[in-house]
């Protein structure tokens, strides 16, 4: 993905003042190629971080004492792999769930109480209609990817302070892997 298409992911303004609250308690999943990417970032960029990576169910950033992801720089109260992080993050405040009775992927926002970066984005359709296609974009791109076991398990995390903003069809690769069809 290109540098401007992470950029429209993320509103610095709103964000980094926000102090981490998706960075905490958040473990997003990673595939393998995404797990390649951020460690070839961190060598590239010179950046040590102990454990880079939790394994359950699905894998995810390693989190610490304080259950922050290993990515988040509180001092700075930014991302550390920005640029390739992972892509619920890049698609947050917008993530999914699936409907396996219609096959569909139903996309949700999180409420403004927990996001106010969600809140911003929903009250200008303009900026809501170009990250909602950068987020679809990459968390239809996880759904392919995940193997099914670990998109069985992020299935499975409820998500109650989101409401529904749309709906598409579920890739054949998901549809297959779920056993939908």
């Amino acid at each position: 993905m290109s540098e401007d298409s992470a950029e429209k992911t993320c509103a610095f303004q709103i964000c980094c003042t926000c102090k981490g609250t998706c960075c905490r308690d958040a473990k997003p999943p990673l595939t393998e190629s995404r797990q390649k990417i951020i460690t070839e970032y961190l060598e590239k960029q010179k950046i040590h971080v102990e454990t880079l990576f939790s394994h359950a169910r699905y894998s995810y950033p390693a989190v610490d004492k304080l259950g922050f992801c290993v990515f988040y720089d509180k001092n700075a109260s930014k991302c550390i792999v920005h640029p390739v992080k992972p892509e619920t993050c890049r698609a947050g405040p917008v993530t999914f769930d699936i409907n396996r009775r219609t096959g569909k992927v139903e996309w949700y926002l999180k409420k403004s109480e927990i996001c106010a970066f969600a809140g911003t984005l929903y009250s200008n359709s303009a900026s809501f209609k170009q990250h909602f296609e950068v987020a679809k974009a990459e968390l239809l791109r996880l759904i392919c990817e995940l193997g099914a076991e670990a998109l069985q398990a992020i299935l499975e995390i409820e998500e109650p302070q989101t409401f529904k903003v749309g709906e598409d069809l579920l890739p054949k690769e998901a549809v297959d892997k779920l056993a939908l069809a």
